[in-house]
């Protein structure tokens, strides 16, 4: 055979391999030390929103579809018994409503519901925009700990489903975290 067609073939399989794996997400990865921007999502209501106090808080975000909603809670509830203060603080929960079985509709309902009831934000993603623009890959079915500094830059990330639960040592590693943030 001859060694330019040989070339020309593995330069043109690498190329369909690499396009591959950026296609299917597997090359995108949220890591730590990374700057996140605060992207455009929705709220309760379907109107243009983007989390509160982003760059001037620590801030966790909860991100789940319906099927994964309480695999975040005990995390959740560990941060709220912290009762850390409101002027260093923010926690917000985000639905991923693109990977919800449930109608849009529904969800926000719901959602609704959970503010008045627990006064907490909890915003709407419905084109997985947050997803994309942290790179956080695949989020069908799981829950997702997002810890931000004030600094804008991801200091924790964590995904959780029901083959992988929050131990109460992660919870405890999680806080330490976020104490030196305060």
């Amino acid at each position: 055979m001859n060694r330019s067609f040989l070339r020309k073939s593995f330069v043109v399989a690498g190329c369909a391999v690499i396009a591959f794996v950026l296609s299917t997400g597997l090359g995108l990865a949220a890591t730590v030390g990374q700057e996140l921007s605060n992207p455009q999502l929705r709220d309760a209501n379907d109107q243009p929103a983007t989390i509160p106090d982003f760059g001037t808080h620590v801030i966790t975000v909860t991100y789940a579809d319906s099927s994964a909603g309480d695999y975040g809670d005990p995390m959740n509830d560990a941060t709220k018994a912290k009762n850390y203060s409101k002027a260093s603080y923010r926690g917000i929960g985000v639905a991923n409503m693109k990977d919800s079985a449930a109608p849009n509709f529904l969800i926000r309902k719901i959602v609704r519901g959970k503010i008045e009831k627990y006064k907490s934000v909890i915003l709407t993603d419905p084109d997985l925009t947050l997803a994309k623009t942290w790179n956080l890959g695949n989020c069908k079915g799981k829950s997702v700990f997002i810890l931000i500094g004030k600094d804008k830059k991801l200091k924790y990330i964590r995904y959780t489903d029901k083959s992988n639960p929050w131990t109460k040592a992660d919870i405890d590693n999680v806080l330490k975290v976020m104490d030196g943030l305060m």
